[in-house]
């Protein structure tokens, strides 16, 4: 499963809060926003899959957000949340650019179907296959083999080991991990980053393809056959 990247811009609290605990219970990577300048500045710092979006907010217009969304010729998706749901306001709302619409109130699988349906759209196509050493890794499949057989990961150790090794031996400091793997939520301060990095290594067995770079993060890189 597509691990998909969401930013909710709603400005009544409690109902963003709501949706972000729901999507995060579905797997995803969620962060929220309650105003219109909020989301702006988000939207420009990370990219997105998806990003639900009130037309209704304070400071920056959902309308006007929608546009720069798009104007930005990313592949972010964005499905408008309206209280209103005439057509003649989602004609409105999806001559803006935005590619889906969605009336309050609304079933929450439902809404839960057309993220991940957008989601789909948004993600590029992953390369059909990731390798340093003897270690493959499948983004489609969400799998990893050694040598020695398939290995079983947890998705946050699968998601960690994707962004290294798609690196291909950069380094890539935890925050970026923490970011990427996690979301907004997590507490930058946790050592959650180092603890799964150990049990990833764990699970991956000799020689080890995970290194420790002083004061700047991790790479991935082929640290030559194994010892017989």
């Amino acid at each position: 499963m597509v691990r998909v990247r969401i930013l909710v811009v709603e400005d009544e609290a409690p109902l963003a809060d709501a949706i972000a605990r729901g999507l995060r219970r579905e797997g995803m990577a969620v962060d929220v926003a309650l105003t219109g300048d909020e989301g702006h500045e988000k939207a420009s710092i990370t990219r997105y899959d998806v990003v639900l979006l009130d037309r209704d907010l304070p400071g920056m217009s959902g309308d006007e957000l929608c546009r720069q969304i798009v104007s930005s010729d990313e592949l972010t998706r964005v499905l408008m949340l309206t209280a209103s749901g005439t057509v003649s306001d989602r004609v409105e709302g999806l001559s803006l650019g935005a590619d889906d619409y969605l009336a309050k109130p609304f079933a929450f699988p439902e809404l839960v179907a057309r993220v991940r349906a957008l989601g789909r759209r948004a993600t590029p196509a992953a390369p059909p296959l990731l390798t340093v050493g003897d270690v493959q890794l499948d983004p489609a499949k969400r799998t990893v083999r050694r040598a020695s057989g398939p290995v079983d990961l947890t998705r946050k150790e699968f998601g960690v080991l994707e962004v290294l090794m798609s690196a291909k031996g950069a380094v890539v400091s935890s925050e970026e991990l923490l970011e990427r793997v996690w979301d907004e939520n997590a507490d930058p301060f946790t050592t959650t980053v180092r603890v799964t990095v150990m049990t990833l290594r764990k699970k991956l067995g000799e020689p080890g393809i995970i290194e420790t770079v002083v004061g700047s993060g991790y790479r991935a890189r082929d640290t030559g056959p194994a010892k017989g």
